[in-house]
Parts: structure tokens; C-alpha cells; sequence
């Protein structure tokens, strides 16, 4: 599968790049960027893919989050994929900010007229990595995920759908608990249907509640000014009740002040490539 180079930025004696290549699974042309230690000049580093949230693209990560002298210190490539396919001319994809563009959840929809191209959850779980893995100089069993708002619901599920596959897991201010809350349902009902047993499989507070694979140790961060927090889209109470009775770890921290932006994301990123280095043995 060909990539495209489309930037190149030296960072931190590593590079940070964007590629654009043709999915087989959204059936369209998609972006990630990718950053690449000094490490992986000379041999294979484990990955750490972070997932963006509403309305993102690959830049908002890459540009704001200030995470590559981290992940250079502790030789760790980071894969920074887009939230939806693009360009598909769906009627209705353009329409809102919470839904279609810009809004994939993280889900393989079911439902007419999504069901061809929004299918992210197999493009990160399978067709991502395995491009990733064949063009650059990776270690395929050393994996791990993270992410913001939506993107903190996709690593969960990620994880928690996939025992073994991440070495590790964290999050930023997640969406916990979809099928609960005003995003969840619009989003989940729109790609999954009207029957909400369906949306289960893709809600990490259900998902961990059956969750019986390999201890996954859980660090979450969330904003205690966060606006979201407050509006009820984020429910971390419901998941971390849900970890506690299921003795699953999650160390979960709720930073005074800090709100739902890359500014609360940027104080602590540090503290999560820290998180994964150690499951990673970077």
C-alpha cells in the first residue's frame, strides 16, 4: 500500500511527518502523522497510537500537544491518526460537528449511508497498524493507546475489546459511558441503529464490566473545569464504579482548574508517554 509524504519536520533529533495513503477499509484517502524517535533510525521501537477527538484532524495532536521530546527520550514511535474517513460525500456528513466529518467514534457502522466508509474502529484495531508496521522500523509486539474526549472512548474500547493487543491504555477526559450521554446516543444511534443493545459493544463502562483478559492498569486524566464534565457527555464516575467492581486498576485524576482543551492535554502528556514507556520497556 503506497504512502505519501506529505510533511517532514525535524523535532526533538527525530522527525515528525505526515503521510496520506488510500484505505481499504474507509474507502477513501486518509492522513496520519507519525513521529519518529532517533532511536528508530538505528532499530525498532514500540508504537503508541493516540486517537484525536471531535472534530480533530491529524494536526491537532502533532501541533499543539508538545509530546515529541517525551517520545523521543523514551524511544517511542507515535502514530496520530484522523477521526473519520473523508471526503466520502455522504449526504449529512457536513452537517454537524458531533456526527459524520470529523466525528467517526471509533465504531464500524452498521446503518445506511455509513456503513461503507465509517468504519474506524477496524482501520485502527487492523488496517493502521499493519501499515505501520510494514513501512517503518516498529516493534509489532510492543503496542499501546491513548486519547482525548472521543478519542479517550476509542482507546478504551480499543483496549478493553482487544485483551493482549496494548501493552497499555490511558486517556484524557474520555467518554465513558456513550450510551449514557447526548453524544453517545446521536452518534451510536445514527452509525449503529435504533436498538441500543447494539451500542453496548462500543462503551467502555459496559465493555469493562465483562472484560476478563490481560490486567490492563488504566491511567485517566480529567479536567475538573471541564465544561463536558459538568454537561454530563463524560461519566467517568460511571466507568471508574464499574473498574472498582471488577477489580480492574485505574488511576484515575481529576486536575483542579484544567479544562476539556489541549492545554489541560499538554500539562500532562508527559506524565502518560511515562505511563506507556513503562508497559512498553521503552
Amino acid at each position: 500500500m503506497a504512502l505519501k509524504q506529505v510533511s517532514s519536520n525535524k523535532c526533538f533529533e527525530g522527525f515528525q511527518k505526515v503521510f496520506e495513503h488510500d484505505s481499504a477499509e474507509l474507502k477513501c484517502k486518509m492522513k496520519f502523522g507519525i513521529y519518529l524517535p532517533p532511536k528508530a533510525e538505528t532499530g525498532k521501537c514500540p508504537v503508541l497510537y493516540w486517537l484525536s477527538g471531535l472534530t480533530c484532524t491529524e494536526q491537532n495532536f502533532i501541533t499543539k500537544a508538545g509530546f515529541q521530546q517525551a517520545a523521543a527520550e523514551h524511544g517511542l514511535i507515535v502514530v496520530v491518526p484522523d477521526t473519520s474517513p473523508r471526503g466520502c460525500n455522504i449526504e449529512g456528513e457536513d452537517e454537524s460537528w458531533d456526527f459524520g466529518t470529523g466525528a467517526g467514534f471509533y465504531v464500524d457502522a452498521t446503518e445506511d449511508p455509513w456503513k461503507t466508509n465509517y468504519r474506524m474502529y477496524s482501520y485502527i484495531k487492523d488496517e493502521l497498524p499493519k501499515l505501520i508496521n510494514a513501512n517503518f522500523p516498529t516493534d509489532p509486539e510492543r503496542m499501546s493507546i491513548f486519547g482525548h474526549s472521543m478519542g479517550g472512548h476509542g482507546a478504551l474500547i480499543l483496549a478493553l475489546k482487544n485483551p493482549g493487543k496494548y501493552k497499555s491504555v490511558s486517556a484524557f477526559a474520555p467518554i465513558c459511558n456513550p450510551i449514557q450521554c447526548q453524544w453517545g446516543k446521536k452518534a451510536l444511534g445514527g452509525y449503529l441503529g435504533p436498538d441500543a443493545s447494539k451500542w453496548e459493544a462500543y462503551d467502555a463502562t459496559q465493555l469493562v464490566k465483562s472484560y476478563s483478559g490481560s490486567c490492563l492498569d488504566i491511567l485517566i486524566d480529567q479536567g475538573k473545569d471541564d465544561q463536558f464534565l459538568s454537561a454530563g457527555q463524560l461519566l467517568p464516575d460511571n466507568f471508574i464504579a464499574a473498574c472498582t467492581e471488577r477489580k480492574i486498576p485505574v488511576v484515575f485524576r481529576l486536575q483542579q482548574g484544567y479544562d476539556h482543551s489541549y492545554f489541560f492535554i499538554a500539562s500532562f502528556i508527559n506524565d502518560h508517554i511515562k505511563h506507556h514507556a513503562k508497559y512498553l520497556n521503552a
